[in-house]
């Protein structure tokens, strides 16, 4: 089975942005060791913690409630792209990988393990995906118009 340049490229790039991810959560940012593990399985506790209205930061709230979004927006591209899969096939590729992240961030206490992030990291993937359906509309609206 030949496999396009096209269909290379985009494995490269879900490949190397998964890296550069894993590289960011674990050992990016000057993360230290914590001195116990960090988790937490609330749904909403920590995201209800960034948008306290009379503790309101916009700096934290950007790069934690923003930033845990925007990052995994890629996936909701790349995944369906390189598995030429569906909305939830996507999810669930995007769960387990999700899954080995918040677990190794937990084991190597570096980081946490957060069913928020989860819950953020998810709305990015679809975020992607939403994006990635209209931009599809377009290509073949497009298409339709010249031909």
């Amino acid at each position: 089975m030949k496999i396009s340049f096209r269909r290379k490229s985009v494995i490269i790039l879900l490949v190397g942005y998964s890296l550069l991810l894993a590289y960011w959560m674990i050992w990016g940012f000057g993360r230290m060791s914590h001195s116990g593990y960090m988790y937490n399985l609330t749904p909403f506790s920590t995201i209800k913690h960034f948008i306290q209205i009379d503790k309101f930061n916009t700096e934290t709230w950007i790069i934690n409630l923003i930033g845990n979004i925007g990052v995994f927006v890629p996936f909701g591209i790349l995944i369906p792209l390189v598995f030429r899969t569906r909305l939830l096939k996507t999810l669930i590729i995007a769960l387990l990988g999700l899954f080995i992240l918040e677990t190794t961030q937990l084991i190597t206490m570096k980081g946490s393990f957060d069913v928020d992030d989860f819950i953020l990291n998810i709305s990015g993937v679809i975020v992607g995906y939403v994006i990635l359906i209209i931009f599809k509309m377009l290509i073949k609206s497009r298409s339709g118009d010249i031909i």
